[in-house]
């Protein structure tokens, strides 16, 4: 008999369960997007080689319990006639999250879930030391909870105020949720210091004298589980994609460089150092 390889089962999305030859199957969902013709797949296969039943993960993820081993390549193949892909377990990047972002949601500065497919479509799957998380989230609401990510997007707009469309309503006073925006009886003051960049004042302003270009503010360095430590903000707003991915890979390199078998982001950056890795960041970004 062939000794089964549950390692390579597990890095394929295959977890082992409780019972005996079962296994909870995590499927690669980007962004927390399915289809509908995706979804009828899953249903199908989890009730003709399931339970009937699938379960949703905190990560916006997919797993069919009760797979049976014997089973293993036919629930593949019926899965990718639907348009559907096996996950990964292990250590390696793990499945991109995102919120609606700018296409659904009207707090959205940022388009979520084409970022998260262009993300999954650079790392997904790619062997680190250790499972390594990307999160995205539209803006300061912060849904998602970018921080909470080994690597974490947030949607922000970087602002600018031209005083020739302004009538001085207003609005954008009340709108500003941080108290950044003075008005006065001839002009406007923005307190940079107090802004977060949420972009409400280009949202509400009805005149169109607050302008706003799309930006991504990134953290590093965030754990939810076991250990809990928010990810910090190490460089400015980052206003393009070039930038941001010089970003990412620059952090997913230094794991991969630096830390030991089995260790997380979180805990290598430590061991190395937070000046360490902050050098190396503020190099990839200044490249730009």
């Amino acid at each position: 008999m062939t000794a089964v390889d549950y390692k390579a089962l597990k890095n394929g999305g295959f977890m082992r369960q409780k019972q005996k030859d079962n296994f909870s199957l995590r499927l690669k969902v980007i962004g927390g997007n399915l289809t509908a013709e995706q979804l009828f797949a899953i249903a199908n296969v989890a009730v003709k080689f399931g339970a009937g039943r699938v379960h949703l993960t905190s990560r916006q993820g997919v797993e069919i319990p009760f797979i049976k081993l014997k089973d293993i390549d036919a629930v593949k193949s019926e899965l990718l006639d639907g348009g559907v892909h096996t996950g990964v377990c292990g250590p390696r990047v793990r499945t991109v999250t995102a919120c609606q972002g700018s296409d659904i949601c009207p707090s959205g500065c940022i388009a979520t879930y084409q970022l998260a497919v262009e993300i999954s479509e650079r790392y997904f799957g790619r062997g680190l030391p250790h499972k390594f998380k990307f999160g995205v989230t539209g803006c300061q609401n912060n849904c998602l909870k970018a921080e909470e990510n080994d690597l974490g997007i947030k949607g922000a707009y970087l602002i600018k105020w031209e005083k020739g469309l302004c009538t001085l309503c207003g609005v954008c006073v009340k709108a500003c949720r941080q108290n950044a925006i003075k008005i006065s009886e001839s002009s406007i003051e923005l307190e940079k210091v107090s802004c977060n960049y949420c972009g409400r004042c280009v949202k509400s302003c009805p005149s169109g004298a607050w302008q706003g270009e799309p930006g991504y503010i990134v953290s590093f360095g965030g754990t939810f589980g076991n250990k809990i430590a928010k990810g910090k903000e190490l460089v400015p707003i980052t206003a393009d994609k070039t930038s941001l991915f010089r970003l990412a890979d620059a952090a997913v390199d230094f794991f991969a460089e630096h830390a030991h078998p089995g260790e997380r982001f979180r805990a290598a950056i430590e061991r190395v150092g937070w000046d360490t890795f902050s050098d190396a960041i503020a190099k990839a970004h200044a490249d730009g």
